[in-house]
């Protein structure tokens, strides 16, 4: 039912403030969990969901984003010489290749809607993937796949949803659901960072989506929102009703990345997923508890 999703878009024109001062000349992107940054989870996540062009949105400051992706010259050269093979096979192991990677600029801090729609004119008229790099997700099977494979069944347009405690409602976009089984949701409504008491239910949005090219229309015609932002949540209302639209609750576990506690507790979770340092940081974790 659902078209190949062929493209996805990662916007990364956020300042980081949060991390500061880590990231006054650093993208926050580029800040590692274990040994990889952020950046590079998202894009190996989409990448294993059987997407082959990656658009950035960006902003200023944001070339080590492409240089990370780019052909390293000194280094493979000088990797080579020394005979470090194992080290040239990794970095050759996640390269794109050439042209899969392109960037756009968003120019004015308007908000995940008003990115979004800065990938227009590299989308076209095609289904397409949205990953939030600050949401890392550390699961059996890709979590980009979960919604690709979702998107097969039921077209149209996927988000991943967890349930949130319900005081953290104003934190997120929030599901108004007409049908639920407990793993996919069919959604009526949603509502930006609705206060507890008002919100429809606890399933909010997390950063992966998969939308239809129908909302590129309804974000040029979206007017600044909530934070005087073009929300994107208010683009993929207009799709309510007129397509199919579900919320699917994921395996695997999401660690806010855009936050220094969930930042640490990825480090963690996935260092404790990683057989080559799993028993030594659990040894350090006791340690320090």
């Amino acid at each position: 039912m659902g078209h190949k999703i062929r493209k996805a878009v990662f916007p990364v024109a956020g300042l980081g403030t949060r991390f500061l001062p880590a990231t006054k000349a650093m993208p926050k992107e580029m800040l590692t969990v274990v040994d990889k940054p952020v950046i590079q989870y998202a894009l190996e996540e989409a990448r294993a969901a059987g997407i082959e062009d990656f658009i950035f949105v960006t902003g200023r400051n944001k070339t080590a984003l492409e240089d990370h992706f780019d052909y390293s010259y000194e280094l493979q050269r000088t990797l080579e010489e020394r005979g470090k093979t194992e080290a040239l096979a990794l970095i050759k192991s996640w390269l794109p290749r050439p042209g899969q990677v392109a960037s756009v600029r968003q120019q004015l801090p308007l908000g995940l809607g008003h990115a979004v729609l800065c990938a227009k004119n590299l989308i076209g008229d095609e289904p397409f993937a949205v990953i939030l790099p600050d949401d890392l997700v550390l699961s059996k099977t890709p979590c980009m796949q979960q919604l690709v494979d979702v998107h097969e069944e039921t077209g149209g347009n996927v988000v991943a949803v967890v349930d949130v405690p319900r005081e953290d409602t104003k934190k997120y976009g929030i599901l108004d659901v007409s049908s639920d089984d407990g793993r996919l949701a069919s959604v009526r409504g949603l509502i930006e960072k609705p206060a507890p008491a008002e919100a429809p239910s606890t399933l909010s949005i997390i950063g992966r989506y998969i939308l239809t090219p129908t909302i590129f229309g309804h974000l040029e015609k979206t007017g600044k929102g909530a934070g005087g932002e073009i929300q994107l949540t208010d683009g993929m209302v207009k799709l309510l009703g007129a397509e199919p639209f579900h919320g699917l609750r994921f395996e695997g576990a999401r660690y806010d990345c855009g936050d220094k506690i969930g930042f640490l507790e990825a480090n963690i979770a996935f260092g404790l997923a990683r057989s080559d340092v799993a028993s030594e940081l659990r040894r350090i974790i006791a340690a320090l508890a």
